[in-house]
């Protein structure tokens, strides 16, 4: 069984206030509105009622926490992009986020969620860039790779890790992978690098040479 299976919802908090005790080892998980993150979330803990998919983009409003154990917890985070509510409500997100980010001394790495097809945009840059201001690594899921063709999936991937090879730092590797809730693709590399960030173990194959 793989390490993201026992993850359960633990709560939602509206501030940073009521976020758990600032303790143990967090991954935080970003994405503009449409670029599949509660699916992804829900396919790498193996759980398709884990995180809320809503039909409306951009509906997580707050800062949603997934424990894994007492030690170990995954957050969403509030998406951006096509969520029809006030400019002050968005703005009130951004400032959960920036202070989520810059602050949390339980954050260890953040998972950064792109649509494949509409990779590298000015939030998805934002977000680099934050990860760069924190010196925490980052790890690129493109998201709905089963959307493309193969050779597209393939050229896609190394135009965004050519691009991003000048993000990175010593401080804060930056990271970037193919990934399909849909299909399965890339579950386990994706979970590889989230155990290492938890200090977790990382999945091993199985008999017959296939990741569990």
């Amino acid at each position: 069984m793989h390490i993201l299976h026992t993850a359960k919802f633990l709560k939602s908090a509206g501030s940073l206030r009521d976020m758990p005790a600032d303790s143990g080892r967090e991954v935080a998980f970003a994405g503009r509105s449409n670029a599949g993150k509660s699916s992804a979330l829900n396919a790498l803990a193996s759980h398709k009622g884990l995180a809320r998919v809503s039909k409306t983009p951009g509906r997580t409003q707050l800062l949603n926490v997934f424990a894994i154990d007492d030690e170990r917890r995954l957050v969403d985070l509030p998406g951006y992009g096509y969520a029809k509510v006030p400019v002050g409500v968005r703005d009130q997100w951004r400032g959960m986020v920036d202070g989520y980010l810059r602050h949390r001394e339980a954050l260890k790495g953040l998972v950064l969620i792109m649509d494949s097809r509409h990779p590298l945009k000015d939030f998805d840059r934002q977000m680099l860039d934050y990860a760069q201001a924190i010196a925490k690594p980052c790890h690129v899921l493109l998201t709905k790779a089963d959307k493309l063709s193969r050779g597209e999936a393939a050229r896609t991937l190394a135009e965004v890790r050519k691009a991003l090879a000048s993000e990175a730092s010593a401080e804060a590797a930056v990271s970037v992978q193919l990934f399909s809730a849909t299909a399965k693709t890339g579950l386990d590399e994706a979970r590889n690098v989230i155990a290492g960030w938890l200090d977790m173990p990382v999945a091993t194959p199985a008999a017959g040479g296939k990741p569990r």
